[in-house]
């Protein structure tokens, strides 16, 4: 049963949760130190990561949390580094990073870092501030690795140092399990939500109760499961994102031989069934998925919907194939206005996630 707070039920009447697309004020990263994630490869991943640091911050300031205070100075020469190397790919000056002290257990910020909701146009300015940072509980994927004591502290921590405020909604839920249009709309999983290994005492309606409230939506989507290798259980970045209000661009395999195949299949129809808030259909879109990477016998979950919107920009995996031109000219005509910069992700994906798990943005609050 839920169990929203009546202050939480008036006060966020008046929020919404941006789209990623509308303009955003920072990114939070969280530098890689969790040998455990990418087990006997985890040395090629801090030169990938700065490389992909300083993409980012061609196009939003940065602000990235080190778990050791002495590595301050030496990740910031690396991303400095990497934007010599990869200027080409990414023109323009660095915009403001901010390297900062604040220990996590891993490096998957999208998770565990706040989510943020801003006070619409038409509600009252005395009810509430501008913009709200939402705290869900977090337990690494329902409670899959070790310790997440201090990645659960995340949002509290980030407040104090950026000055917003934080609530917490009371239920375990992470960044990449939802997607919005900024409308009235959210996509999610079953696979996900409705595993009881995070909210075992909620029902169905209960969940959509706490995502109505708490990320002012009116319009639940529901896809089905998740692609191999997703150790979250089936989260919506790997499969289908918004790209405008009322488009949807999903990740398909045409290989019937493809352990994806029919997941991705079933998500396609469901998706073209689905409605908006007023009960128009969304047009659907399709990027491939790239071919299977598969690392000491296990199937990763390589995909293109793992991209991450930046302010005129956005960053998408890439895995080295003829795959990767396909969907960058797909985003690149789906988000005019924004250059689609490459994050090599073949590497990265061996942690289970690539430049979309590892972000979270802060969106740029409301003018008041």
């Amino acid at each position: 049963m839920s169990n929203i707070s009546p202050d939480h039920r008036r006060l966020l009447a008046g929020y919404r949760m941006p789209a990623e697309w509308e303009s955003h004020l920072a990114c939070y990263l969280a530098w890689p130190h969790n040998l455990d994630t990418w087990p006997g490869k985890f040395d090629v991943i801090p030169p990938i990561y700065a490389a992909m640091v300083a993409k980012i911050a061609r196009f939003e300031p940065v602000r990235l949390a080190v778990t050791d205070e002495k590595q301050i100075e030496p990740v910031r020469a690396m991303i400095l580094d990497a934007a010599r190397r990869t200027e080409k790919e990414a023109p323009g000056p660095l915009l403001p990073v901010d390297i900062f002290h604040l220990p996590t257990n891993d490096a998957w910020v999208r998770d565990h870092g706040p989510i943020f909701v801003n006070r619409v146009a038409s509600a009252d300015a005395s009810a509430g501030p501008a913009q709200i940072a939402l705290d869900w509980r977090f337990n690494s994927w329902g409670e899959k690795y070790g310790a997440f004591d201090l990645d659960d502290v995340v949002p509290q921590k980030l407040g104090h140092r950026y000055g917003f405020e934080v609530i917490e909604p009371g239920i375990v839920l992470e960044g990449g399990s939802i997607d919005v249009n900024g409308g009235g709309s959210v996509l999610t999983t079953e696979s996900c939500l409705l595993n009881p290994n995070r909210n075992p005492a909620l029902s169905r309606a209960d969940i959509e109760d706490y995502l109505r409230t708490y990320l002012g939506v009116t319009n639940v989507l529901w896809l089905g499961d998740g692609i191999a290798g997703d150790d979250t259980d089936g989260h919506i970045d790997d499969l289908a994102r918004f790209v405008a209000p009322g488009t949807i661009v999903t990740v398909v395999e045409d290989d019937p031989a493809d352990v994806n195949y029919a997941v991705l299949r079933d998500n396609l129809a469901r998706l073209r069934a689905m409605r908006d808030h007023d009960g128009r259909p969304f047009k659907i879109e399709t990027l491939p998925m790239p071919p299977a990477v598969i690392h000491e016998d296990t199937r990763l979950p390589a995909s293109y919907a793992n991209f991450y919107i930046a302010n005129r920009a956005v960053l998408m995996p890439t895995f080295d194939s003829p795959t990767d031109a396909i969907a960058s000219a797909t985003l690149s005509r789906l988000l005019p206005g924004r250059v689609v910069v490459g994050v090599p992700s073949t590497d990265l994906v061996w942690g289970l996630g690539s430049v979309h798990c590892l972000s979270q943005q802060h969106p740029a609050p409301p003018a008041v």
